[in-house]
């Protein structure tokens, strides 16, 4: 009889290891599911590249200081017959170089927004973030004539509020697969190798056309060559979404990516 109750003790006791551990999951579950649904097909998401089998791959600079690095990579693009590519601009950016926000726009690039204040938007209200969206939207709209629609956030930095926020005010996020580096003017060289070695059909390359990117002016005409070769065709961001839609796309958060 002793034996009977030890025994059932046993196993009484593993029961409830089991059971209080399936009890803590599904917390964890429900607490976390808001950052699950980041995931979801009907939620707001970020496009980092557009799966295709086509070779088609966008180029994309973002802007946020200085004002002697884009008319060498407008030089560039133009000498070398790439007439699609993507400019992300900063407002305060925008609003203090107008006549190179026009030279962007005339060579008839796309232009997209990065933000207004270079803060990560991850770390604001949503109030807050409504309203640097905002601001940038409409500085951005009475220099160029156009209203943006595509949005890449400062730093890159974004959690599901910033994609929630972008999203009602008809903003498409837009991140990256191919990372330059070029903001750390590694050498020309390294710079070719990172981008050439990456691309792939349906890429988004991250490049920068800041006065702090001393070094993408020079390689960009070679990755440029080089990616030609491979038979590769320069587009827009808007027009690579075209190519897929953007439903189901890999989804990151910054707390995914850590």
């Amino acid at each position: 009889m002793n034996s009977f109750y030890v025994f059932s003790g046993k196993k009484i006791k593993r029961f409830l290891i089991v059971l209080v551990a399936a009890v803590f999951a599904i917390g964890i579950i429900y607490l976390e599911s808001g950052n699950i649904s980041v995931f979801s097909e009907d939620a707001p998401s970020a496009v980092y590249s557009v799966p295709t089998e086509k070779k088609v791959i966008a180029l994309t600079f973002d802007i946020s200081w200085g004002d002697k690095r884009t008319e060498p990579i407008l030089k560039v693009l133009q000498d070398n017959k790439v007439q699609k590519a993507t400019f992300f601009l900063s407002s305060p950016w925008s609003k203090t170089h107008p006549e190179i926000v026009t030279a962007i726009k005339d060579a008839g690039y796309e232009i997209g927004s990065h933000g207004h204040k270079h803060d990560n938007y991850s770390s604001l209200t949503e109030e807050e973030i409504r309203k640097e969206i905002s601001t940038a939207h409409s500085i951005l709209t009475d220099l160029t004539g156009k209203e943006p629609k595509l949005l890449r956030l400062p730093n890159g930095d974004f959690d599901k509020r910033v994609l929630q926020v972008a999203s009602s005010l008809n903003y498409q996020v837009v991140q990256w697969d191919t990372d330059s580096q070029d903001w750390k003017n590694p050498g020309v060289q390294t710079i070719v190798d990172r981008v050439v070695s990456k691309a792939h059909p349906g890429d988004i390359v991250l490049l920068h056309a800041s006065d702090s990117s001393k070094q993408t002016h020079e390689a960009l005409p070679v990755i440029i060559d080089k990616l030609k070769n491979q038979g590769y065709e320069f587009v827009t961001v808007s027009e690579l979404l075209n190519h897929s839609s953007v439903k189901g796309t890999e989804v990151r958060d910054q707390a995914s990516v850590q």
